[in-house]
């Protein structure tokens, strides 16, 4: 038997450097406060958006079926800060479909003797 010094090799470190560590924890920590922030707040956005997708469908499709104006002019009619919701028409149908910020949509449909009326409200 041989009882020569034998040097094993250095097992590779497998500690992340100090500057990468706490960046990827900083960013973990955002990453979850951001998800918690929306969660708390979800039910809220969800109800301002579908309160104004409604209100924009409403009130463009009353001005373009009931009043007899252009969609373009009929954003005229919208409270401030309605700058997120956009509208589309089907004029087949004679309804206008607003949506809020591309993730809640509603659509009115006018009906003779009625106005325009919403669809109900899918959850």
């Amino acid at each position: 038997m041989a009882t020569g010094n034998h040097s094993s090799p250095t097992a590779p470190s497998l500690t992340i450097a100090p500057r990468r560590n706490w960046r990827l924890r900083a960013a973990l920590i955002v990453a979850v406060l951001l998800v918690a922030l929306l969660a708390t707040f979800w039910s809220s956005i969800r109800g301002y958006g579908q309160t104004g997708a409604s209100y924009g469908a409403r009130v463009a499709c009353s001005c373009r079926y009931a009043g007899g104006r252009t969609l373009s002019d009929c954003r005229k009619d919208f409270e401030p800060g309605m700058e997120l919701v956009t509208l589309s028409e089907d004029a087949e149908s004679k309804s206008v479909t607003a949506r809020f910020a591309l993730m809640f949509a509603q659509t009115a449909t006018y009906r003779e003797g009625s106005g325009c009326v919403l669809e109900p409200w899918k959850r």
